[in-house]
């Protein structure tokens, strides 16, 4: 029988697969490609505009829902086309459904952005 690891060796390797995945995600897909240099974007304005902490809380608060939304939604891609290849309005409908998921957030994230830099704009 194997020697079960340690709760602190186990972390370690989920922090590893985690981050595997995390840049597996920035290699593979164009979305979270645009996500991540949307969120280089806006943090590079936030140092530009001097955003207040509280700002800051909101940006990275939206920024790390829209790429975590999006990572979930491309999980949820893959396992769909793994689980049935050709089309099923089904599976077209999940798909549907967790993109629109990721619509909703980026509109929300939007509208942050729009709080946060419109009145440091104009």
């Amino acid at each position: 029988m194997p020697k079960e690891e340690s709760f602190a060796v186990n972390r370690i390797k989920s922090v590893g697969f985690a981050m595997r995945g995390a840049l597996l995600l920035i290699k593979t897909e164009a979305s979270i490609k645009i996500q991540v240099f949307l969120a280089v974007v806006v943090t590079i304005a936030g140092f530009y505009y001097e955003i207040s902490t509280t700002e800051w809380i909101f940006q990275i608060f939206a920024v790390s829902l829209v790429v975590g939304i999006e990572g979930a939604n491309t999980a949820i891609e893959k396992i769909c086309d793994f689980i049935h290849p050709d089309f099923d309005e089904r599976i077209g409908f999940i798909k549907d459904v967790a993109a629109g998921a990721v619509m909703l957030v980026s509109i929300g994230a939007t509208i942050v952005g729009c709080i946060i830099y419109l009145p440091k704009i104009f």
